[in-house]
C-alpha cells in the first residue's frame, strides 16, 4: 500500500487569515483536487492531517468541520478521486498536546492505524510544520510545494536552512509533486 499524507490549507486550500469557518468557505486550489484523484488512479491512498484550532477555539463546531469536508470530498469525488481519512488536531498553539504539527502525533497515529512503515509513506505539504511532522515517519518522503518561507533567492535545492528537514523535495505545486510519485521507481523491500 503507497499512502499520501497531505497537509489541508495551503496545499488542498488557499491558506487564507482566517479560519475556514463554513462549508461554502472552503474553495480548493487550482489543480489541487485533480492532483488527488491522480494520485488515487496510480494506486496510492490519500489522508489528511491538519491541523484545526479553531474547532477547539470555538470558532466553529465538529459538525461544521464535518462539513466543511464533505463539501472537500464532493468537489474531490466528482473529479475521480477520494480522501480516505481526515485527522485533525483541535489544539491551539502552546496547548500541551502531541497531534498539533510541528509534533509528530498525528502522523504517527495516521502511520499506526494503516499499519505502514515510513518508507510507503509520502508527506506533502506548504508549510514547515506538516515536513517536520512527517520526518518522524523513518524513511518517509518529504515533500514541500511552493516556498514556505525558504528565501526565494535561494536556489530550491539542498542544503536546506537550519530546522528543515534534510531529505525534503522541493515541487512548484501539488501537480508536479503528485507527478514525482506517480513517476517514481517502486520501491523494494
Amino acid at each position: 500500500m503507497k499512502l499520501a499524507i497531505l497537509d489541508r490549507d495551503g496545499l488542498l486550500n488557499p491558506q487564507g487569515e482566517g479560519f475556514i469557518a463554513s462549508p461554502a468557505d472552503w474553495q480548493p486550489l487550482p489543480g489541487a483536487l485533480e492532483a488527488v484523484a491522480q494520485l488515487n488512479q496510480a494506486g496510492w491512498h490519500v489522508v489528511v492531517a491538519t491541523n484545526q484550532p479553531g474547532l477547539g477555539g470555538g470558532l466553529f463546531d465538529a459538525q461544521t468541520l464535518v462539513a466543511i469536508h464533505a463539501r472537500m470530498q464532493r468537489l474531490l469525488a466528482a473529479l475521480g478521486g477520494r480522501i480516505d481519512a481526515i485527522f485533525y488536531c483541535p489544539h491551539a498553539e502552546g496547548e500541551d498536546c502531541q497531534c498539533r504539527k510541528p509534533a509528530p502525533g498525528l502522523l504517527l497515529q495516521i502511520s499506526e492505524r494503516y499499519g505502514i512503515e515510513g518508507s510507503d509513506i509520502a508527506v506533502i505539504g506548504s508549510c514547515l510544520a506538516h515536513l517536520q511532522a512527517g520526518a518522524a515517519l523513518a524513511g518517509a518522503s518529504l515533500h514541500l510545494v511552493g516556498s514556505a518561507g525558504l528565501d526565494p533567492k535561494q536556489p530550491a535545492q539542498p542544503p536546506w536552512p537550519a530546522g528543515w528537514p534534510a531529505q525534503m523535495q522541493q515541487h512548484a505545486s501539488l501537480e508536479m509533486a503528485v507527478r514525482c510519485l506517480i513517476d517514481a521507481p517502486e520501491r523494494t523491500a
